[in-house]
């Protein structure tokens, strides 16, 4: 008999990471190596919480039953055809997806930051085509303080020096404008102007929510101006605030709804662009695609997420939930906590900088047995999954308070 292979430890295996991986992530120590629902658990049998989420892919939690049994029937069936031929999962997924956000038409792709770049290519095809913006000077305005990605267009509008630094030379074609300042935003459009691109609640900033009609301001001024308005609902999306879509909360409908992360349900890389015929269909056979794109298990493992999401039982407990959320970090506001901002079950914690980072917070959390982690400077994110209990979000509070009670 064969002896059996000795599972190496958690040091072990990040040792071994560093000669032969890229360096581009400063994870935390921990080792994962099996999962289920809200809970994680390292090679040593070690158990965490889950506050991330993984920045909102497991809306569902891990290996949610339904997603990985949808999973389970199509890996049995069907994997890949390329989009060179037609599968019988996609139109299913196409339907349900433009039903689930109001929406006509889809375009699948695999990645969040493919969805940006193809909704970048889309708007500036329509200025093109039917704005009648003059070739190759179409613009389009974004935020400062953005997070849409890492690609090198997309960094070329980031004011991020660190994702930035060393990657130039950038694309042009871009306006940055303040967050939340609708006055900035009316002087930066004009006649060239495509598309303002803008997450309705920033995530990487540190999860900043703009004043109470700010969204429908951006809705009237591209109506006004003649531009689409394209929502990156990559994070915000799918249930985390407690609607579908975070832009539901002041009842806007953009033109093109990019979506990712949760759509995949923890399991397949799944991302869409979703928007209106007369904006998607300016792309024509051959002017975009992606081979994995609509692939059969993606799709199925899609509609899947979509079924959960009609049922709208999680956003009802996004937004159930996240009352308590913001209850419990309300009473530690003056307890180490200088500040916060939270809608549905997500939350940016700004920390009193005398405790610590935000990555000496997070590092401090996992050893009590929950995972967050940092954004900028004190400040740490929590996006658990939507299917914790109250009893093990009370919890994870009750863990950030103890850290926050030693470190003072």
């Amino acid at each position: 008999m064969t002896a059996p292979v000795r599972t190496r430890s958690s040091a072990d295996l990040i040792r071994a990471e560093e000669p032969v991986l890229a360096h581009n992530y400063h994870p935390l120590p921990v080792v994962v190596a099996r999962a289920e629902g809200t809970w994680v658990e390292d090679v040593e049998g070690r158990r965490y919480l889950d506050m991330l989420a993984g920045y909102s892919a497991l809306n569902f939690g891990h290996r949610h039953p339904a997603l990985v049994e949808a999973a389970h029937r199509q890996l049995d069936r069907l994997t890949l055809t390329s989009r060179a031929f037609h599968n019988d999962r996609l139109a299913e997924f196409a339907e349900g997806l433009a039903g689930l956000t109001g929406q006509d038409m889809v375009l699948p792709m695999n990645t969040g930051a493919e969805a940006v770049e193809s909704g970048i290519k889309v708007a500036r095809k329509w200025a093109y085509e039917v704005k009648g913006v003059p070739a190759d000077r179409a613009t389009i305005v974004v935020a400062a303080d953005n997070f849409h990605g890492r690609t090198t267009t997309i960094v070329s509008f980031s004011t991020d020096e660190t994702a930035r630094t060393g990657f130039g030379p950038f694309t042009p074609g871009f306006r940055i404008v303040p967050y939340n300042d609708l006055a900035a935003l009316e002087a930066a459009v004009d006649e060239t102007t495509a598309a303002v691109l803008l997450e309705p609640i920033q995530g990487e900033a540190g999860v900043v929510i703009p004043d109470e009609g700010y969204l429908t301001g951006v809705r009237e001024l591209t109506h006004r101006k003649g531009c689409l308005f394209v929502a990156d609902e990559i994070q915000s999306g799918l249930g985390r605030t407690g609607r579908t879509l975070a832009v539901e909360h002041e009842s806007v409908v953009p033109d093109l709804v990019l979506l990712g992360k949760a759509l995949g349900g923890g399991i397949v890389p799944v991302s869409a662009v979703v928007g209106r015929r007369d904006v998607l269909g300016v792309l024509g056979p051959g002017e975009h695609g992606s081979t994995f794109g609509g692939n059969p298990l993606a799709a199925a493992v899609g509609t899947a997420v979509v079924e959960l999401l009609e049922t709208g039982e999680f956003q009802r407990r996004a937004a159930e939930l996240g009352v308590l959320l913001r209850d419990g970090l309300t009473g530690l506001v003056g307890k180490g906590v200088v500040g916060f901002r939270a809608r549905g079950l997500w939350a940016g914690v700004d920390v009193d900088p005398a405790i610590g980072t935000g990555r000496e917070v997070s590092a401090r959390l996992m050893r009590e047995g929950v995972l967050v982690k940092d954004t900028h400077g004190s400040t740490i994110r929590l996006a658990p999954p939507l299917t914790i209990t109250g009893e093990e979000l009370a919890g994870a509070l009750g863990a950030l308070e103890r850290v926050l009670t030693r470190a003072s």
